[in-house]
């Protein structure tokens, strides 16, 4: 019997490190993206790609489509406080679940993402977004790579969930 729960903590510790390593690949592609965006574009700046997507460089000071972008300061220090909380909160949860995949996978795309969204507040006091899809003069609030991996997690998360149910 100890046989097989050493086995086991070592498949979860080995699961653990991939969703740690899935997480920084998340976070590294957001960082790369966002300094190429800053560094080729201005504050404003748009190229169309498409009849229905644009390159565009704006800055959000708040938090999912600018909410709170306007409360004066505060909110930057608030949500770089609550990512940072959710970051570890999220680390802790995988020591605890590494061996549930799904869960896994999307905890990791949400502590990949939270950081670097952390990280953009920490260094320039907001959150570059650069990705604009719109349709007949309607745009979807700009979003990054980080919103995309929270976003993609999110949507694992309650996947994960509903499928717990069933089984249960």
């Amino acid at each position: 019997m100890a046989k097989k729960s050493s086995r086991t903590l070592s498949r979860s510790g080995a699961s653990l490190w991939l969703w740690l390593g899935l997480a920084l690949l998340i976070l590294l592609a957001d960082q790369f993206t966002k300094i190429w965006i800053i560094g080729t574009y201005q504050l404003g700046d748009s190229l169309p790609l498409s009849s229905f997507f644009n390159l565009v460089r704006v800055h959000n000071s708040g938090a999912a489509f600018s909410f709170l972008a306007q409360a004066g300061g505060w909110q930057r220090w608030f949500f770089t406080g609550l990512g940072s909380v959710a970051a570890l909160l999220m680390i802790w949860m995988l020591t605890q679940h590494a061996g549930q995949r799904l869960f896994g996978f999307a905890i990791a795309c949400v502590l990949g993402g939270a950081v670097g969204n952390v990280i953009d507040r920490v260094l320039y006091g907001y959150v570059v977004d650069f990705l604009d899809f719109h349709y007949a003069g309607i745009h979807f609030p700009a979003f990054n790579v980080a919103d995309s991996a929270i976003t993609l997690g999110a949507v694992c998360l309650i996947l994960d969930e509903v499928l717990r149910v069933r089984r249960g």
